[in-house]
């Protein structure tokens, strides 16, 4: 018989709740309908009458659905223009499914497929194979999925699916293994035990339903993962979890290609029909999220951040099961909108609030919660009442006069413009969507169900809108202040119940209005056919450049806009620094209210601030993006800068930086990294006590002198022409009349590593250890940029599987190439949650010191692939427009005018010999280093003191 069945979808079958989530990019709450098979021994009708999904009219890949005769259901997409390969593996199974008494089994699962199978016996075959071949992989476990990933040089892709596949059919799970994996687990657990949405979760799962099999602690530990004495060991309850729940029936299989269907069914086929048929079905949540009886509710919880939320949470049914009409979403659409009268806007105009989002957060595919979570303002934390009392009259406003087709309509035709015009992100991404959604959605909507909107279902809203009462809500406010009388199990989270209060003494703000019609939906979507194969300067004159990329390569009417508004002085200090940061804050806070119509249209505006000044970044649709472009330059050089936006955008501002202490340990070991050896550039420290002392009018005077002196820089990228680049280009030199030469602007410089340089301890409140070594280039050359880049990549597989498979240092250990700007270099990163700096250092110099060793005996024969894909990831083919514009644009910052730096460093690396290898390491080694670490107690450092000394690393000729 034929390993192939015939796959069909009969939606004349009634809607089963399978999954509550649906990836579009990210994963957001929507609706799902049953899957059903026929079987057929013909292999060849079955491909013949497979069913296709709908797919955007731009879309010219081929697809191609497989239902194998052991019930694992493949998509497969051949597209000829992609250079990485891609697979996603979902399997419907997750944390829901963990025993009561080994929470993190699934999870743990999930990293023991990683280490070894029957063919491929070694921990890092399967890691290593993708390393050498320039791919990556990850895995994520969530309460009812298990998702498996990897992208891959299409070239080695039936290598990859060897390995990937075994995963699914022998695994080995390693005895050896077991304990140390064990370890990896407990140090992930660590460093997360911090994090204010895992210690939120935590404290949630305490007052919902403890039947519900959701609720549960699912990351796992060192406490957990350990089965009492007598019982099955380990190994043989995670074979029994395997055994019980792993099973082609429900797998789903996506995958992306340059290779024809033809092909890649094939691999398919060979590969994956062997995997077991147990008959079993995806487990499905009888139990519901939340006891009615426990309603309402009132918790308040202490945070780590210094962040105030309120999340207003209401129990409905799982929307997944009305994804066609995306009933919660229009609801979601109407009381988060931010525009003017909206609740956020009444909320802003009182000085209560900053931020606000709506919609379905967490869901079981049978009930799911309908959050409006609001970030506060000090003055909010002090009057909940009063911001719950407005809320339910935007409601009650909904419920009277908001539910009109045409307010319907209209998102249903911008979500009808998002997906003709869809551009389809990287193969990972893409493979990820399409496996996840592949589980939840008949074949037909995989692409299409984020967007399907039917037609408006009254009745349908209505429902949903009456479950948005008082008697029903769970309020969930955290803060720093708030004193606990209770600590939560996992993430020991202090937290308490409160008395509910009488609402009816608290009266709602006044001021709330619902949406009118949005102006700035692009009427003309023609795509122009010009294409360009590298941007041209339009414009060069001593204080403005513009530079144009007609790109149809997306098939997409959209544009990219770059605008450089730099200042000599604008990094001068922290004081004038914090004032760029400012300047832009109070941009973008004081068009939010007129530009979120625009946002929901497709158009996008942000300005950033950096070293050089400001960028505003403009993103849309080439119809009507000149309004938003010419009202921001306007409002940057005549809105009002009063008292209260300024203390929005500072307060934004000073919160972000009081909380940079709290952010994962490595990611501020790279920040510390960064600011010793990369000028001009200011510790968040400098820049929060300089922003203390500035008020309005120090705001309103660096406008005036930031834009009396401004060198302009432009890039343009996307479906328009030399002649509309060149107007609106014009447009922008006579709104800001620049003046300033290019001369006067100071480049952003690496700085050379000396002898004597201390360790650096970052400005930390984690709990962990860390080290990060940086071992730097001789200089700033394509030579030596190509030689790190590929020791980069030649050491990053056997320096996590020494120190985080063999050694078990801690969950976070990676090594590769890191350059800071063009200045090449190594970095080394152990973070770990029990063993201190001085013990990983030497782990990291013993590992070093053997990596020699292997230098010593490397052939070029296996150098090649190594270079391979270092050559073909510089190369990698952009997959979205605003990708391709920001590397463009990074390539201009860097003064590479020509646009051909990475083409010259890619066939420079193909050139890169193992000798020349061998003859630059013993230097690298020999050469001054750089090192951050960390242990609880240590004292952060002067980082600027510490390296005032430091110069800079001279350009390079090429």
């Amino acid at each position: 018989m034929s390993s192939l069945a015939t796959y069909r979808q009969d939606l004349r079958h009634r809607a089963v709740p399978l999954a509550g989530v649906l990836l579009t990019g990210a994963l957001l709450s929507t609706a799902v309908a049953a899957q059903t098979a026929e079987q057929s021994t013909d292999a060849k009708a079955a491909i013949d009458d497979v069913v296709t999904p709908r797919v955007s009219p731009h879309d010219t890949r081929d697809y191609r659905v497989l239902t194998l005769e052991n019930g694992l259901t493949a998509l497969l997409v051949s597209d000829p223009d992609v250079d990485q390969a891609a697979a996603s593996m979902n399997v419907g199974v997750g944390s829901a499914q963990d025993p009561d008494d080994l929470s993190g089994l699934a999870h743990f699962l999930e990293h023991m497929l990683f280490l070894g199978t029957e063919p491929f016996p070694e921990a890092d075959a399967y890691q290593g194979y993708l390393r050498r071949h320039g791919g990556s992989h990850n895995a994520f476990t969530a309460p009812q999925d298990t998702n498996y990933f990897f992208d891959i040089e299409p070239e080695a892709l039936t290598g990859a699916l060897d390995r990937f596949s075994q995963f699914f059919l022998t695994p080995l799970f390693n005895p050896d293994q077991l304990e140390s994996e064990r370890n990896i687990v407990h140090s992930e657990y660590m460093a997360r035990i911090r994090d204010d949405g895992r210690r939120e979760l935590d404290v949630l799962n305490e007052v919902l339903n403890p039947d519900n099999p959701s609720v549960g602690f699912s990351v796992g530990s060192r406490e957990t993962l350990d089965p009492p004495e007598g019982e099955a060991s380990l190994r043989e309850r995670v074979i029994d979890f395997y055994e019980r729940y792993y099973d082609a029936n429900v797998m789903h299989l996506a995958l992306i290609a340059p290779h024809s269907l033809d092909e890649l069914e094939t691999m398919v086929i060979e590969r994956f029909a062997g995997i077991a048929d147990r008959g079993l079905e995806r487990p499905v949540i009888e139990e519901p999220l939340v006891l009615e009886e426990s309603l309402p509710l009132q918790l308040e919880m202490q945070s780590i951040r210094d962040s105030r939320h309120a999340r207003f949470m209401f129990p409905v049914p799982d929307p997944i099961q009305h994804y066609e009409h995306k009933p919660a979403d229009y609801l979601a659409h109407l009381l988060g909108h931010e525009g003017e009268g909206s609740l956020l806007a009444v909320l802003r105009e009182a000085g209560l609030a900053d931020g606000l989002s709506a919609g379905v957060g967490r869901s079981d595919e049978r009930d799911a919660l309908f959050t409006v979570s609001i970030s506060l303002t000090p003055a909010g934390a002090e009057r909940l009442d009063e911001i719950e009392a407005t809320l339910f009259a935007a409601i009650d406003q909904v419920r009277d006069s908001g539910l009109d087709e045409w307010r319907y309509d209209e998102q249903a035709r911008l979500a009808e413009q998002q997906f003709r015009f869809q551009q389809h992100g990287s193969p990972l991404q893409g493979a990820m969507r399409l496996a996840m959604n592949l589980a939840r959605y008949p074949v037909e909507d995989v692409q299409y169900a984020a967007y399907r909107m039917d037609g408006f279902d009254r009745e349908l809203v209505e429902r949903y809108l009456g479950e948005l009462r008082p008697d029903r809500l769970l309020r969930f406010y955290s803060a720093p202040d708030v004193e606990g009388e209770q600590t939560s199990p996992w993430f020991n989270a202090p937290w308490r119940k409160v008395s509910n209060t009488d609402q009816t003494a608290a009266a709602p703000l006044a001021g709330l209005a619902l949406p009118e019609p949005n102006p700035f939906i692009a009427e003309d979507l023609t795509l122009l056919a010009e294409q360009h194969e590298r941007p041209t300067q339009l414009l060069d004159e001593s204080s403005f450049a513009l530079w144009h990329m007609a790109d149809a390569t997306f098939n997409t009417p959209k544009v990219e806009w770059r605008i450089s508004l730099q200042h000599p002085d604008a990094n001068a200090d922290p004081r004038q620094a914090a004032l760029a940061h400012l300047l832009s804050g109070w941009l973008d806070d004081s068009l939010n209210e007129d530009f979120y119509p625009a946002r929901l249209a497709g158009h996008h505006a942000e300005a950033y601030a950096h070293a050089r000044g400001i960028t505003l970044s403009f993103s849309g649709w080439r119809d009507r993006q000149d309004r938003v472009m010419q009202r921001t330059l306007t409002q940057l050089q005549q809105g009002e800068i009063d008292e209260s936006s300024f203390e929005r955008a500072r307060y934004r501002l000073q919160r972000e930086w009081r909380n940079a202490p709290q952010a994962a340990l490595f990611r501020q070991a790279h920040r510390t990294l960064t600011e010793a050896l990369v000028r001009p550039q200011w510790p968040t420290n400098d820049l929060l006590e300089a922003s203390r002392e500035l008020d309005v009018q120090a705001l309103r005077d660096f406008r005036d002198a930031f834009l009396s002196h401004l060198h302009v820089e432009a890039l343009a990228v996307g479906n328009l022409d030399e002649q509309l680049a060149m107007r609106e280009g014009r447009q922008i030199a006579e709104l800001l009349q620049p003046r300033a030469r290019k001369e006067a602007i100071p480049d952003l410089t690496p700085l050379r590593i000396v002898e004597g340089l201390p360790t650096l301890h970052p400005v930390t409140s984690r709990e962990e250890s860390l080290v990060l070594r940086y071992l730097q280039g001789s200089d700033r050359s394509l030579e030596s940029q190509a030689r790190l880049a590929v020791l980069g990549q030649l050491i990053e597989t056997p320096f996590y599987q020494r120190l985080r498979t063999e050694e078990q240092l801690g969950y976070v250990v990676n090594a590769g190439y890191s350059p800071l700007l063009d200045a090449p270099g190594l970095s080394l990163l152990v973070q770990s949650p029990d063993t201190p700096s001085d013990e990983i250092l030497t782990h990291i110099d013993a590992f070093l010191d053997a990596f020699g060793e292997r230098l010593g005996a490397l052939e070029d024969d296996e150098l090649a692939a190594y270079r391979q894909a270092v050559h073909d990831n510089l190369l990698q083919r952009d997959t979205s427009l605003s990708g391709r514009t920001n590397r463009l644009w990074r390539a201009l910052s860097y003064g590479d005018t020509d646009f051909d730096r990475r083409e010259r460093l890619a066939e420079r690396v193909l050139e890169v010999s193992a000798d020349e290898l061998r003859q630059a390491w013993p230097k690298l080694r020999e050469s001054a280093t750089a090192t951050v670490s960390y242990d609880p107690g240590d004292e952060p450092s002067d980082v600027a003191d510490l390296t005032q000394h430091l110069a800079p690393m001279p350009e390079a000729d090429d």
